[in-house]
């Protein structure tokens, strides 16, 4: 359907798929603030699990269409790739929080115990890529693992939230996750929740529009379906996670920007699950190549790096910002330099 449209137009329903995400992206952020606080569920709990799992289906979305494409480097790579763009934010968002470095201000007991769980959710795909090329019913046994593997995370998290057995240095940049007024606390979830759920909608929508027009590109233009998926649409559909995380920095919540991204993260390695039932040509993890492997390596390093820098809490670094996130920038760059110039 997109294949036989002009340049120009498949790169404007590209903008505008992506601008629709973008501002659907920004509604929900408010909205996933207040239902933290009217449920209670905490700022942490929140940007992990309902708003990093929101803004992520337009993500879901593509990899899904690409591995029932066939294409399960493009399918691989967006989800991968986005990791790694998305931990990139919050070092984008610690230059953007003057006051300290957003690690240490951000100090939670669930968003360090979210990261552990991402970087064991990510050797999975590692052990099954190594490994013996084998499925039943199509489908790898490390994803119904994974998936299993995600449902007690979110289960723990939720435990290590509400009852956590160690807390935080207190110091007079830490921020706390409170609700902003006690009235508010009381009101009812409902109205916000079913506003975030259309919203929700309509960032899936996009995400089909956005795998259609990237699977033009890499028929049109004989590009390589790593690249489309790591630099192109992974970046255009973890926009709504850049918004979110600068708006809830601006909003003063913290734990919900860096929840955000680390749970966003811990979702998003659904993607390869699902895309290995929609794959079915055998076990998708068997069908990718070391270009995919390269990125998803890329998305363990910096997710280790974001927690080292999660535990050390270095209150003030050069240039006002965390080594952590230094090293996360340079670490990408060389990463996106690898992938443009380097491969053969």
């Amino acid at each position: 359907m997109f294949n036989d449209l002009s340049l120009w137009l498949l790169l404007a329903i590209f903008a505008a798929a992506g601008a629709a995400v973008v501002a659907a992206s920004i509604k929900a952020t408010g909205l996933a603030d207040v239902i933290a606080d009217r449920t209670r569920m905490g700022e942490a709990m929140a940007g992990g699990i309902v708003l990093g799992g929101a803004t992520s289906l337009s993500g879901v979305v593509v990899s899904v269409t690409a591995a029932s494409s066939g294409d399960a480097s493009f399918a691989m790579s967006n989800a991968v790739g986005g990791i790694a763009v998305q931990t990139l934010f919050l070092a984008l968002a610690d230059l953007l929080y003057k006051r300290a470095n957003l690690e240490h201000a951000a100090a939670e007991p669930a968003n360090l115990f979210q990261a552990v769980l991402l970087l064991i959710f990510l050797s999975l795909p590692v052990a099954a890529i190594a490994g013996p090329d084998i499925a039943y019913f199509g489908v790898h046994p490390i994803s119904v693992v994974l998936f299993l593997a995600y449902l007690a995370g979110v289960r723990l998290s939720a435990s290590v939230s509400e009852a956590p057995m160690w807390k935080p240095v207190e110091t007079s940049d830490t921020r706390h996750d409170e609700p902003e007024d006690a009235e508010e606390a009381n009101r009812s979830a409902l109205r916000p929740a079913l506003i975030f759920l259309a919203l929700v909608a309509v960032m899936a929508g996009c995400g089909w529009v956005i795998s259609q027009v990237g699977s033009s590109f890499i028929t049109r233009f004989s590009l390589s379906s790593s690249l489309v998926g790591a630099l192109l649409t992974a970046i255009v559909t973890s926009l709504p996670e850049l918004v979110t995380t600068m708006v809830a920095v601006r909003r003063g919540a913290l734990q919900l920007a860096v929840g955000g991204i680390i749970g966003g993260n811990t979702f998003d390695t659904l993607f390869m699950v699902f895309s290995d039932v929609a794959y079915r040509e055998g076990s998708i993890y068997g069908a990718v190549g070391m270009n995919d492997l390269y990125w998803l390596a890329t998305g363990m390093l910096m997710t280790a790096i974001l927690l080292a820098g999660l535990i050390m809490r270095q209150r003030r670094g050069p240039a006002r910002i965390g080594v952590e996130s230094v090293l996360m920038i340079v670490i990408y760059a060389s990463a996106v330099a690898v992938e443009v110039f380097a491969r053969g």
